[in-house]
């Protein structure tokens, strides 16, 4: 009896990067994700099937086991903590880096500051790494308001062309880490369907390299 594999991907720029790597697989979407309020789609390989959810409950879904494999950005692994997970690859996509920001020309004040973010436990570990005391407000989305409204000194979030912070009258200030997207695995998966994900991770592995 065949396996079937999933694979969890989230909508936007990671799903968008991830399909051509997975076609190089053998995998391709039958449905437009796009237009489909599905979750769980078919693809050309019918031992395959890609599960589309929140960029944030990748991890989560492969660490027990509702994935196989899953493609998720480095800030979330890091934030998530990567328990029961491999991280065989770096797909060498979605490219950011995680930073903070603040309003233009007005500095962080001397001692104890206001960070807003999705991403606590890394703005906690960061900060404290700087010998700096934060208190960290948890925002699901628009950090950019935070400072503009007084709620924050400061922003902990992912900047692609910083364009946004611009828009907003912000400025990226201290680099916390480069990020781009990784493969990540279940570990009960890779040693019982090893043989059915292994060819999996090495033909897109094999993309990657192709596209260095």
């Amino acid at each position: 009896m065949t396996e079937t594999i999933t694979i969890a991907l989230s909508k936007g720029r990671i799903l968008t990067e991830t399909l051509p790597l997975l076609k190089e697989a053998g995998i391709e979407l039958l449905d437009d994700v796009e237009k489909s309020r599905k979750l769980v789609f078919p693809t050309t390989n019918p031992n395959v099937r890609l599960l589309i959810i929140r960029a944030t409950d990748v991890p989560t879904y492969v660490q027990y086991g509702g994935a196989d494999l899953g493609v998720t950005g480095k800030d979330v692994l890091m934030e998530h903590g990567g328990e029961g997970l491999y991280e065989p690859l770096d797909l060498n996509i979605a490219r950011c880096k995680l930073m903070t920001a603040g309003k233009v020309g007005q500095p962080a004040p001397e001692g104890r500051i206001r960070v807003a973010t999705k991403f606590v436990k890394l703005a906690r570990q960061y900060y404290a790494s700087q010998g700096k005391q934060a208190d960290i407000i948890k925002l699901y989305g628009a950090m950019e308001l935070a400072p503009i409204l007084g709620l924050a000194d400061e922003i902990v979030d992912v900047v692609d062309t910083g364009n946004t912070l611009k828009a907003n009258g912000l400025e990226a200030r201290e680099l916390i880490d480069h990020i781009s997207s990784r493969l990540v695995v279940n570990r009960a998966s890779m040693k019982m369907k090893h043989s059915a994900l292994k060819p999996i991770i090495e033909q897109m592995s094999a993309a990657v390299e192709r596209r260095r």
